[in-house]
């Protein structure tokens, strides 16, 4: 009894130490974009003389981050829509529906999952600029309409789910879009929200291939603005004050929502490997 105790503080102080050094980059942002220039450059200084949140006013007005952050925002929500309805729609076929090699099919879209993202980068593009979807908002979204890991964990939760429930609903009379509307997805709404905060976390985030398929300002997210911002922005270049304030910016939203819904994230995960 005594030695598990000891276990589970040791652990907790593993866990304490581990967070910190975790949170310390966000730290070191956060203080350097209160900084001035001269004190970002001067090691031996760690705080601000003076806190200078005229930075965040200089990046919300001056700058084109709202703009990359709306781009962003804007993308990564209807690339969750569209995921959704995709995953939804595959998940409750392959799960719900009885024909011939649903099982094989289910086999082939998860071999899929396995292969690396890279592989797929040229002829995406290719079919894109066939399409004439290059440097457009469609492209974006399209090309991220389906996700692998969302069918997987959809269908997961649906096979989940009691199969009375199913047989009462179409016994009443109910089709397919009334029991996946009325029974389906509220009984397996923690899969539904991570899956949404998953999808939109990793929009949010993508880089590689928004910076291979749009080239234009005025439609580049977040990560391809910051590094923009960062290389090509003039005087910002050598103004890191302001470049950890744009960070800063660009990472509230992530932390808002991981602080709002980190525990459906963890549910959701938990459940689906239960």
């Amino acid at each position: 009894m005594k030695s598990d105790l000891i276990r589970i503080r040791l652990l907790h102080v593993f866990l304490g130490i581990f967070s910190v050094l975790m949170a310390l980059p966000f730290l070191w942002m956060f203080v350097s974009s209160l900084k001035t220039k001269e004190e970002v450059l001067d090691p031996s200084r760690l705080l601000p003389a003076q806190p200078q949140w005229g930075n965040y006013l200089s990046i919300l007005t001056d700058s084109p981050i709202p703009g990359y952050l709306g781009n962003s925002l804007f993308v990564a929500l209807a690339v969750v829509c569209l995921q959704l309805i995709c995953s939804t729609l595959f998940a409750y076929g392959i799960t719900f529906l009885k024909f011939r090699g649903r099982t094989w099919l289910y086999r082939i879209v998860l071999v899929t999952y396995m292969v690396p993202t890279a592989a797929t980068y040229i002829p995406c593009y290719m079919l894109l600029s066939r399409f004439h979807l290059l440097d457009t908002f469609q492209g974006l979204i399209l090309s991220n309409g389906v996700s692998v890991f969302g069918i997987f964990l959809l269908r997961h939760a649906f096979t989940q789910l009691p199969p009375d429930a199913m047989e009462a609903a179409r016994m009443d009379g109910a089709g397919h879009f009334t029991v996946l509307t009325h029974i389906v997805m509220p009984m397996t709404r923690p899969a539904y929200i991570t899956f949404t905060l998953l999808a939109f976390i990793g929009t949010y985030n993508s880089y590689m291939w928004p910076s291979l398929i749009t080239d234009s300002p005025q439609r580049s997210l977040v990560s391809q603005g910051l590094r923009r911002f960062l290389f090509e922005g003039g005087a910002y270049g050598t103004q890191w004050a302001l470049v950890m304030a744009a960070g800063a910016v660009v990472v509230i939203p992530l932390l808002l929502l991981l602080a709002l819904g980190g525990h459906w994230i963890t549910d959701g995960i938990a459940d689906g490997h239960s």
